[in-house]
């Protein structure tokens, strides 16, 4: 999943600690895995969270959603039908 990866030292705030620390605890990942997504995320990776088929993790559990939403979700596209 990851290309060679490096080690890095990064200080954080108290409260950007506490909140990395519990967000990761409820969704069952590490510390590292969040930082890197976060990252991932604000650098623009095509691979990013957020986009193509990881955007519709959990869809399944929205009940608003329906199956042309499927354009949105992996393209940024509103559906023209509906």
């Amino acid at each position: 999943m990851y290309d060679t990866m490096h080690r890095a030292q990064i200080l954080l705030d108290d409260w950007q600690y506490a909140a990395l620390k519990a967000r990761a605890q409820r969704e069952g990942r590490s510390m590292s895995e969040m930082l890197r997504e976060l990252l991932a995320t604000q650098l623009g990776r095509p691979d990013a969270a957020g986009s193509g088929l990881s955007a519709i993790e959990g869809i399944g559990e929205d009940r608003a959603a329906c199956g042309r939403d499927h354009d949105r979700f992996l393209y940024g596209k509103v559906s023209r039908r509906r």
